[in-house]
Formats: structure tokens, sequence, C-alpha cells
């Protein structure tokens, strides 16, 4: 499995060697992301979170909105490989799926593209996540980024709140609260649109 990962990765960093391309209607976002944190107040404390994921996000808008906050709507889907859980009692390995990614690119005209997220998803574990309560969890929260756009490829930069729960699977339910920073490599890959679009003279 561990080898299967490592070449879709390496398939994955290969494709973005092509120039790049800003956010725009009917494209579609490839993104590698890692990010970690710690709980916070609210549920279970003193647990910490690592987790990697692979993005596939389909730009369905043009620009909307008023003044400053005109942007650009955009759906994902996250997979998961890597959800690690750092328990006082044990480390606990996961993976998840995020089908639900419900995004907010500002159509700005610079290099910097910030957003605002919110999303939804499921979390399996090997061990019980609060200890006690259940392997299978369902994560929820949001994220305030940054696209910074460059030739070859984006760098994106969050900090991201999620919530682990699972929803009353089980009792008790304590639930953990994380802020996490998160960091990733991508590209914003033009719609059909996009690439028939005349050069400017």
């Amino acid at each position: 499995m561990k080898i299967r990962f490592i070449a879709i990765l390496v398939l994955f960093l290969s494709s973005l060697a092509s120039a790049q391309a800003r956010p725009e209607d009917g494209g579609h976002e490839l993104e590698l992301w890692s990010g970690g944190g710690h709980s916070v107040s609210g549920g279970t404390s003193n647990t910490g979170v690592w987790n990697v994921g692979l993005r596939y996000g389909w730009i369905l808008t043009r620009p909307h909105g008023p003044g400053f906050l005109k942007g650009r709507f955009e759906y994902a889907v996250d997979a998961v490989p890597v959800f690690l859980v750092f328990q006082p009692r044990n480390t606990t390995y996961g993976v998840g799926l995020n089908p639900l990614n419900l995004k907010w690119n500002f159509a700005t005209r610079g290099s910097v593209v910030p957003y605002l997220e919110i999303d939804g998803g499921t979390l399996f574990t090997t061990e019980q996540v609060p200890p006690g309560t259940s392997r299978v969890n369902f994560t929820s929260g949001g994220a305030l980024g940054t696209h910074i756009l460059g030739h070859r490829y984006n760098w994106s930069l969050e900090i991201r709140y999620m919530h682990i729960s699972n929803a009353g699977l089980t009792s008790p339910n304590p639930g953990i609260n994380t802020v996490q920073v998160r960091l990733g490599i991508g590209k914003f890959v033009p719609g059909s649109q996009g690439r028939h679009k005349a050069p400017k003279p």
C-alpha cells in the first residue's frame, strides 16, 4: 500500500510541471496538502493531529459579489490517506474522505488569492477516537487561507478549525476540537473555455 501511495504521489507531483493558471470558471484545482495541529477547549484535550491529503476541485462560477467580497465558488473533494491522532493513551492511524468542501476564492488580480472554506467528511481509525468512543467519526470545520500563485505551481497556506465527533454513534461523545495549520502545493487547470481563449494583443 505504501509503494502504491508513493507512486501516486510521484505522478501527481510530475503533473505540476506545466505553466500555472489562475482560478477561473470551468477550471479545476489539483493539490497535495499536509497539516497538523492540537486540540483546543470545548472537547477532549491533550490530543494532536497530523494529516496528508489529495484534492480535486471544480470551479463552478464566474466572479460574483460586491467589492472586495467578489469571488468564485468552488466545490472540492479530498482523499485523506494519512490521518494520525496523537492521544495520551495511544497514537492511532486513520484514513478519511471529505466529499463536501465549499470554497470561496476571492477574485484578486495579483499573485495572492485569499479564500474561505467550510467542509465535512468521515474519518476511520484503527483505535477509538477519543478512547472509549468510536473508530468511526465525522469531521467538520472551516478554514481561512491564501493561494500564492507561481509560474509552475501554487502554494497554499491556511489556518483551519476542525471538529471530530462520532455524531452520537456511541455514548459518551465528547468530540475533539482542533486548530491546524495546513500547507499545500498544487495547480489550477483551466477549463476548455479558458484553453481556447484567444491571446490578448
